[in-house]
């Protein structure tokens, strides 16, 4: 596959099975409010109450808890594409099971098989999608973000229409799709090579004696609660049709989507991780409040809960990233930890919602959820030095804040150098070797830093490329400009989610060697994302000391300022 001439390449340009994994995605990521819209009928037509009704969720959650202690052990020893068939083949069965049940203790019941097949599929996805992605691993995490956005918006959109003409609707859809997915990815996904360690069923458990890991478990576990409630007890007082809460919910969905894939980034690089997180969760705490306080309005319920997903959707961003940062550990069994503390909120809050609401009345539930929102608060302040040390500087055993690795023996000393920073795609070699004549015209050494990135999304984390695999990168790099007469030397910039601090990582790097001049090419995860606020080439172009310039085969280097960024945002959009 080849980009044309100065474009980059289409992230969307992906083998089938990238998008057999990616719809499989999307109908993953509708599961959880898929049900909302027909939580009132369910109570109706079933003769249930509330809080039998709200054990849809706890018991889809909570075994999703308990199984991410060991997909990590199970996918080690079968393999990831057999580890994401159990788990889809799993959801079909119970999926299907959920909507042929007349009782709410059978739906109950096979929403738990549900839930242990949704640990098993959610474990492995983006690892799968990565591994299989053509050109780079850019355009491959772009799908996965734009497949969980979809999810969630039309989730609940999609329950509306089904819940609708019958409550079992929403089920035998999810089965029907989950069906087509399973297929798909017998047919299209290639067998994928087992990890080369294999995973204890205990190193999740273990990794949460790290004092950082399970501080941003217990904020998790706070957060999710608080989340749980009100997607569990919400639609009631909204006193809508299955039809009308999916839209709600929808509306509510494009919020959590476009927040945390847009805004999320942004925020996070202008005012830090920890800062950006305590004043979410006051806000969840303050639209939650309102919600009990006006839990017999129904407008002010459906006004809240939409408003809350932009806040929901910075937060599902922003706690992962903080969770990625402080972990000393493997980022998949930091995923595994992280996952079953979360989860276990989750599942453990309409539970407790519900019996609340029996003894007393619908607006404790909703209090006792802005008070685990705030009181996430201090329990996220006892780590914040571990944060701000993580955001900044290397810690022990696994790197969490980025970190350059030297490759080969460092370019003789002429001068200034120039920097040309590449990641694993395509057009990598283009883009240094046009960095190349441009340290040639000046007289200047070159040194080449790949870019090697953990990629982290939707509480999932995935080695985009071994180091090894890097490392032989940059040593092609090398061997090749030593042929072509260019004095080099190499870097490996390693990097956990936060593109922003790559970029200003790279900029302290140009500072300290004096560097003349850095340069970047065209990014596979296309201009909008390169460009916009939060990504390593606007970090980077606001921080360095020196020049960065646009370097592309086709045309003449760009100098690349604030007023620049902006018109490359405009002309891309």
């Amino acid at each position: 596959m080849s980009a044309p001439k100065g474009r980059a390449a289409s992230p969307f340009r992906q083998p089938k099975a990238v998008w057999a994994v990616a719809f499989a995605c999307v109908i993953s990521f509708m599961g959880i409010g898929l049900v909302d819209p027909i939580l009132p009928a369910l109570a109706e037509n079933l003769d249930a109450t509330p809080s039998q009704v709200s054990l849809l969720f706890s018991s889809y959650l909570i075994v999703t808890a308990v199984a991410m202690l060991f997909v990590g052990w199970v996918s080690s020893h079968i393999g990831a594409k057999r580890t994401l068939v159990a788990g889809l083949a799993v959801i079909v069965v119970f999926a299907a099971l959920a909507g042929a049940t007349d009782s709410i203790n059978g739906i109950v019941g096979f929403r738990a098989g549900w839930g242990l097949g949704n640990a098993l599929f959610i474990a492995t996805s983006l690892a799968v999608i990565v591994a299989s992605a053509s050109g780079g691993f850019g355009g491959a995490i772009i799908l996965y973000e734009t497949a969980l956005g979809l999810g969630i918006a039309v989730g609940p959109l999609l329950g509306g229409e089904l819940g609708a003409l019958s409550w079992r609707g929403p089920f035998f859809g999810v089965a029907v799709l989950m069906a087509v997915a399973l297929v798909a990815t017998l047919v299209f996904v290639p067998d994928l090579p087992k990890p080369e360690r294999v995973t204890s069923p205990l190193a999740p458990l273990k990794a949460l004696r790290h004092r950082g890991l399970l501080t941003m478990g217990i904020m998790a576990l706070l957060y999710n609660w608080g989340f749980f409630t009100m997607l569990g007890y919400a639609p009631y007082p909204m006193e809508l049709g299955a039809h009308e809460l999916g839209l709600v919910f929808t509306a509510w969905g494009l919020l959590v989507a476009g927040f945390s894939v847009f805004f999320a980034p942004r925020l996070q690089a202008r005012y830090g991780t920890a800062p950006v997180l305590y004043a979410n969760l006051l806000g969840l705490g303050a639209v939650m409040a309102v919600i009990a306080a006006g839990v017999a309005s129904p407008t002010t319920v459906i006004v809240a809960v939409v408003v809350s997903g932009a806040f929901i959707g910075i937060n599902n961003t922003l706690t992962t990233q903080a969770v990625m940062l402080v972990s000393p550990v493997d980022r998949p069994v930091a995923s595994s930890s992280y996952g079953f503390l979360r989860f276990i909120g989750g599942g453990l809050a309409p539970y407790v919602a519900g019996k609340l609401a029996d003894a007393t009345d619908l607006s404790v539930p909703f209090y006792l959820g802005a008070a685990t929102f705030l009181l996430a608060i201090p329990v996220l302040a006892s780590g914040h030095r571990l944060l701000a040390r993580a955001e900044q500087s290397p810690g022990d055993g696994q790197p969490v804040s980025p970190t350059l690795t030297p490759v080969g023996a460092p370019a003789a000393s002429g001068g200034a150098p120039v920097i040309v920073a590449v990641g694993a795609h395509e057009r990598a070699a283009a883009t240094v070797d046009t960095a190349a004549r441009l340290a040639r015209e000046t007289g200047s050494p070159l040194e080449v830093v790949h870019v090697r990135q953990t990629a982290v999304v939707a509480g999932q984390a995935a080695e985009t490329e071994t180091e090894a695999a890097a490392r032989q990168a940059v040593t092609a790099h090398l061997d090749r400009l030593t042929g072509l007469g260019v004095a080099a030397g190499g870097q490996i910039l390693t990097s956990v989610g936060d593109h922003a601090a790559a970029g200003r990582a790279l900029s302290r790097h140009a500072a300290e060697v004096h560097a003349r001049t850095v340069a970047v090419g065209r990014s596979p995860r296309g201009p909008l994302a390169q460009f916009a606020d939060g990504s390593f080439t606007t970090a980077l172009t606001h921080t360095a000391d020196c020049t960065v310039v646009l370097v592309d085969p086709e045309a003449e280097p760009r100098r690349l300022t604030a007023a620049a960024l902006a018109d490359l945002r405009t002309t891309a959009g």
